[in-house]
């Protein structure tokens, strides 16, 4: 396994801040969504759409994304897009998921991270072994879907730097393809 897929898999992995979603759709709606809740919370998680200028390009399935950093104003809560609607079962907490991703940074303007590179990531929806934007916006996509996700500082990183490529309080644009979820 290379240095930087070490680096990858541990930052998402200890982090110990969490990504959880909103419902699939066939391409992103222009509605604010409301996702459960996150644990202990008694207010339900509000995850607003990317604006259309803002979104990446769709791509192919089965084909590494291409994360575009949007030009305007990093938003203040998670954003997300459904780039391409999954078949397949969709992800709950509790389950275990399985997915590609890509990771680009409003601080870079660049993709800094790639499961693609290696080999897919694997983890446990809603238990908090990846940053909250990554519980939130996952919950809900189908296997087979594609979404893009911009997530504020407060649910990535914060004040930490994880590493090169990640500035502390950067805003975060992933997209990530769900392959499998159990």
């Amino acid at each position: 396994m290379s240095s930087t897929r070490r680096w990858s898999l541990a930052v998402l992995a200890t982090s110990a801040l969490a990504l959880a979603g909103c419902s699939s759709s066939s391409t992103s709606s222009s509605s604010t969504t409301a996702a459960t809740s996150p644990a202990g919370s008694s207010s339900p998680a509000v995850i607003a759409p990317i604006p259309a200028q803002d979104r990446s390009a769709t791509g192919t399935a089965g084909s590494e994304p291409i994360a575009t950093v949007p030009t305007s104003t990093p938003p203040t809560q998670l954003e997300s897009a459904d780039l391409i609607t999954g078949t397949g079962p969709a992800a709950k907490a509790g389950d275990t998921v399985t997915v590609q991703y890509v990771l680009a940074t409003y601080s870079s303007n660049k993709v800094v991270q790639s499961s693609w590179t290696s080999q897919p990531f694997q983890f446990t929806l809603g238990a908090g072994q990846v940053i909250k934007g990554w519980d939130r916006g996952v919950a809900g996509m189908q296997a087979g879907g594609r979404r893009e996700l911009i997530i504020p500082a407060s649910l990535g990183y914060g004040a930490q730097s994880p590493g090169p490529g990640i500035s502390s309080n950067d805003t975060l644009v992933f997209i990530v393809d769900v392959l499998k979820v159990n």
